[in-house]
């Protein structure tokens, strides 16, 4: 068989690159290995640790929250099978969406290992071990990333866990202890604090969620601390000893110092992730590599004629969505047309409780940049619709262009910040100013207000503080 496209991959960069690459008459076809399209995210990563975290934040609710608000249920009790039942029943619905658009759009697919022979041929190993190669004019790679591992610690996936095993716990740990406060530990860690876990989280750094806005993460480890978290920063796992009755985590200052030892039934590694190239045949095909990523240049071209990459295997955040415009746009340049995606505003999200939302550059980046700057903020305390829902934890901070009052960048931690912070999306999208959104009307009430009153902030005038 011969193709226009063939893209090795059906995450979400690569089944999105493939419908559009149909769309555009081009003739194209999808390799997985899973039995089931949707890659890391629909199967074991974003869809189900969603599934989870919605169950067991109407878990703490009814336990919590509901008798401030003259609702009386009683003690709520967990049927985690059930709950496990939802998560899956949650990833199948997704993932048999992906295979209907798939048929829908025409795009041939192929479960197997998928493998580059060299510019144009593609071969795919099944798992009853046979091999199929077909020809295609260009190839796309996206086969997404893996959990980083940690030298010296064995995952078994039972008492030692990735995020995979950490969605798979046939009941709620006693002690959770998280390597790694970056979005997917904090994430799960939430999960099983929620339903009864105690939670301990060491980081090798002296923060929580490196790289986002340090005004937000501070306060949102504040909060975490309320909820029941303990943080060990600034702190390394020296290692794990892993038995049928837990573990032991032996924990050092990453400066150097005393080591202590503390008990966890669960151990989740969740120190990053890293991009999966494994058994692509990328060196044969001659393929450069940096890092583990794939080097591209600015049109998602490989150091190969014909073979372009997109996603978590090159450079750039590892989001599905960023994926999904990489997707979107190297199908249009293969098609002739003038892909693009625009780095500078994509936002990101940590799914927790509150949501933590953040889009271009923080207070740090602009400092280090030296550019000046203004800032308004809000906190949700001051906001109606916040406090007739219980929900007044966090804050809106809007960064615009001293001088041109350009919005550079939105940081939100509350309830519902990742989907208040797309109105900023749009609106840096087009290049607009503080102003624009300020003059913005916002219906009231609701949490978006907090974002108007932000942007007001930027030149001292919110009205509600």
């Amino acid at each position: 068989m011969s193709y226009d496209l063939v893209v090795i991959g059906s995450g979400p960069g690569g089944y999105v690159c493939a419908i559009r690459a149909a769309q555009l008459g081009l003739k194209t076809a999808i390799v997985e290995k899973r039995p089931t399209f949707g890659g890391t995210c629909l199967n074991i990563g974003c869809i189900p640790s969603k599934a989870l975290l919605h169950a067991s934040e109407m878990f703490e609710e009814a336990g919590h929250g509901l008798e401030a608000l003259g609702i009386k249920v009683g003690a709520p009790k967990l049927d985690l099978p059930v709950m496990m039942k939802h998560k899956q029943d949650t990833v199948d619905a997704n993932v048999q969406g992906v295979a209907f658009l798939l048929k829908k759009n025409k795009v041939d697919s192929f479960i197997g290992a998928g493998s580059i022979l060299s510019a144009g041929k593609v071969q795919i190993t099944k798992s009853d071990g046979s091999i199929e190669t077909i020809e295609t004019k260009n190839i796309v790679i996206a086969t997404g990333s893996e959990s980083a591992p940690l030298p010296g610690v064995t995952v078994d996936e039972k008492t030692v866990v990735t995020s995979t095993g950490a969605l798979e716990l046939s009941k709620v740990p006693a002690k959770l202890l998280i390597i790694g406060a970056g979005v997917i530990g904090l994430e799960l860690g939430s999960v099983w604090s929620r339903l009864g876990a105690e939670v301990t989280v060491v980081e090798y750094l002296d923060r929580i969620l490196p790289g986002m806005d340090d005004e937000v993460t501070k306060q949102f480890q504040r909060i975490l601390t309320k909820q029941g978290f303990t943080f060990h920063l600034g702190s390394k796992v020296t290692k794990v000893d892993a038995g049928k009755a837990g573990a032991k985590v032996t924990v050092e200052p990453a400066s150097g110092g005393e080591a202590k030892i503390l008990d966890a039934d669960i151990v989740l590694v969740a120190i990053g992730r890293r991009p999966y190239t494994e058994g692509l045949g990328l060196e044969t095909a001659g393929v450069t590599l940096d890092r583990g990523r794939v080097v591209i240049d600015d049109h998602f071209k490989s150091s190969v004629a014909g073979i372009y990459a997109i996603g978590d295997v090159v450079r750039g955040p590892m989001l599905a969505h960023k994926a999904e415009d990489e997707g979107v746009a190297v199908a249009e340049i293969i098609a002739g047309q003038a892909g693009h995606v625009n780095y500078g505003v994509i936002p990101g999200v940590v799914y927790t409780q509150p949501e933590i939302a953040t889009i271009g550059k923080t207070e740090e980046d602009l400092k280090a940049a030296n550019i000046a700057y203004k800032v308004g903020k809000f906190p949700f305390t001051a906001n109606g619709r916040a406090r007739a829902m219980r929900s007044t934890d966090g804050f809106v901070k809007v960064l615009a262009d001293a001088a041109t009052d350009r919005v550079l960048g939105c940081h939100i931690i509350g309830k519902g910040a990742g989907d208040l912070i797309h109105e900023v999306a749009v609106l840096m999208e087009f290049g607009g100013s503080s102003e624009d959104l300020a003059r913005t009307c916002h219906a009231h009430p609701t949490m978006s207000e907090a974002v108007k009153e932000a942007a007001l902030g930027v030149e001292k005038r919110s009205i509600h503080i």
